[in-house]
């Protein structure tokens, strides 16, 4: 198994946790696998020049290699930061990914990174993530690409973006299990006390945070009830005659509000709640099912491995809890 070789972009105002998470992640993984055996990753720090850069929270960073001698990468990550809105960084990053392109496996931005990556005119035609608060601007400034600012991030072969901060940690785990499957992702996940894992697709805000803060005041009181009473009758019907409502108005106004289904909704409630009580000493797959509500353990099952991509016995084994 040859040792795939990470290149991180470096540059004046870059946001630190935009590199470091994922360089986090990739790291972790050469550490699960043991110091006895070829690491599975090799991360290298880049910049148009060796010379420490600075990121926008205050802390110097030294590059180990600048674009000229930085040589060939399997991966390169783009993360992102105000220096990377800056006209001459972004010409220079920009003009370098360009040329790296073609001889590069994955091409990977982080957050406004997708300025390095949509400056190049590499994304031109592609759907792209960014931070939803850039979205906006990025879509004004790069009319070519799709934005979608709702997603945690998009795979679009060989180009890989993501939206803001921790999404960055999120892509990196998916590119972990894409090279090394989900046992391995799991694991660093476990490693690093972090989600694993949040599909793609799933936006940038939590569901219910965004339940929460959307709320009307006919569904305020139906917010707080369903996290705590995920057992009871959730039919729509069930949760109409909660919201006083028509089950047919109900499901017209839950949409509306919400932009999906309150099934959809109540499955995952039920989902996320299953997946905290996974691995708990004396808690049976059966039990937990039935304790969120599902009606079979093989619904249960199904239903955890669409949502999550991996299946709850072994994310039981890659998460085991102490109680």
């Amino acid at each position: 198994m040859k040792t795939r070789r990470i290149g991180f972009v470096g540059f004046d105002g870059v946001t630190l946790l935009d590199l470091t998470g994922p360089h986090e992640v990739f790291a972790t993984a050469n550490a699960l696998r043991g110091r006895r055996r070829l690491p599975l990753y090799e991360t290298v720090l880049l910049a148009a020049r060796r010379k420490a850069f600075v990121s926008d929270s205050g802390l110097a960073l030294t590059p180990q290699k600048d674009f000229a001698s930085g040589g060939r990468f399997d991966t390169l990550v783009t993360p992102g930061g105000p220096g990377l809105r800056e006209p001459l960084i972004q010409a220079q990053i920009a003009q370098w990914l360009r040329n790296q392109a073609p001889h590069t496996r994955r091409m990977v931005s982080v957050c406004t990174g997708f300025y390095g990556l949509a400056a190049s005119g590499l994304l031109d035609g592609r759907r792209a993530a960014t931070h939803w608060n850039h979205a906006k601007d990025a879509a004004r400034d790069f009319p070519r690409v799709s934005v979608d600012p709702n997603v945690l991030y998009l795979v679009d072969p060989p180009f890989y973006t993501s939206a803001g901060i921790t999404a960055g940690i999120d892509l990196a785990l998916a590119l972990v299990e894409e090279d090394h499957g989900a046992a391995l992702a799991l694991a660093v996940a476990r490693e690093l006390v972090v989600y694993f894992k949040r599909p793609g697709g799933q936006g940038q805000f939590s569901k219910p945070l965004q339940f929460q803060a959307r709320a009307t005041e006919r569904f305020a009181e139906l917010a707080a009830w369903l996290p705590e009473n995920l057992r009871e009758d959730l039919t729509l019907a069930a949760l109409a005659e909660r919201a006083h409502c028509s089950p047919r108005n109900f499901a017209r106004l839950f949409k509306q509000v919400f932009g999906m289904t309150a099934t959809d909704y109540v499955e995952m409630l039920r989902l996320d709640a299953a997946r905290e009580r996974i691995g708990a000493e004396g808690h049976t797959l059966d039990a937990i099912a039935a304790s969120v509500g599902f009606r079979s353990a093989d619904v249960f099952r199904r239903a955890f491995e669409r949502r999550f991509g991996v299946a709850p016995s072994l994310y039981a084994k890659c998460f085991p809890q102490t109680a």
